[in-house]
């Protein structure tokens, strides 16, 4: 299995993702997907769905080179077409583990950006309970 297979797979342990397409569509719907996979050889009206639920949002959606039986037995299932990674900093890290290719690329920048904004507002927070629970340093 390959690692970005194996992200997968640690997606389905974490509740990070979301699997089949009534799911998927509402965590696009809902903006909690980051990122919509398809698998190669889902049907060409999958990856016209998945491509409607990201159209007109900051969410992104690419094609696989695994299959449908790949991803399935990745997470669990005997077989997987579509699923949306709902973790941004998972969503890089499955992405930077994939072949490079000129679409994954303008991918990754966007989901880096997000990512490098998720760990700044992280980090913020952290300080404010600091800050609340022992006082402003001066």
């Amino acid at each position: 299995m390959s690692k970005a297979l194996n992200y997968l797979s640690l997606a389905r342990k974490a509740g990070r993702i979301e699997l089949g397409e009534e799911p998927v569509g509402a965590a696009s719907r809902a903006h909690h997907a980051r990122l919509v996979v398809v698998a190669c050889d889902a049907g060409d009206h999958t990856w016209r769905r998945a491509k409607s639920f990201v159209s007109g949002t900051d969410q992104q959606c690419i094609r696989l080179p695994y299959t449908k039986d790949e991803m399935g037995q990745a997470v669990g299932r005997t077989s997987l077409a579509i699923a949306a990674l709902t973790d941004p900093a998972l969503a890089l890290a499955f992405l930077k583990a994939l072949p490079v290719s000129e679409q994954n690329r303008d991918v990754l920048e966007n989901l880096q950006v997000k990512t490098k904004r998720l760990q700044s507002r992280q980090a913020e927070a952290k300080a404010h309970q600091r800050n609340v629970k022992k006082g402003k340093a001066k």
